[in-house]
């Protein structure tokens, strides 16, 4: 049964295709004893590039085509504080010609609701030009895989 607040249903793990594992450090935390929002767009970036490097659709170094973010957001249902282990678990909300837009959710320890989710989206283009252009079939294929 996805979880509440305030009459609203929250994320569960079951909404997302994929996840990975990251550890809070000392640091996230600000001054009010939880994780700083700012921390969570840090782990919406690396859950989704971590996802493409293991898809091997992702070559960051020397790959044709790369993506650029073009918008984010989050709502935070509850906090993340050091020493929490988090899961980011993610998936793909809509898939364009040249762009993707990802959500993901961020559970504390083993909850079964989100403490935060949000939206993550790149438009896809070529590294030089920084025109977009559109997405490779690989990396098409990874995407679809996620796809809700």
């Amino acid at each position: 049964m996805p979880g509440k607040k305030q009459d609203r249903v929250l994320p569960v793990r079951a909404d997302y295709r994929s996840g990975s594992r990251i550890t809070t450090r000392w640091n996230d935390n600000d001054p009010y004893g939880h994780v700083n929002n700012a921390i969570y767009y840090f782990w919406f970036d690396t859950a989704v590039n971590r996802y493409l490097v293991e898809q091997d659709v992702l070559d960051i170094v020397g790959g044709d085509t790369i993506g650029l973010v073009v918008q984010t957001g989050c709502e935070y249902f509850a906090p993340i504080a050091f020493p929490d282990d988090v899961t980011a678990r993610i998936r793909v909300d809509r898939l364009g010609n040249s762009s993707v837009t990802y959500g993901v959710g961020l559970f504390r320890g083993e909850e079964q609701t989100a403490s935060a989710a949000g939206s993550f989206t790149h438009v896809y283009v070529n590294r030089e030009t920084r025109r977009p252009v559109p997405l490779p079939g690989p990396l098409r294929n990874a995407l679809e895989a996620i796809a809700i």
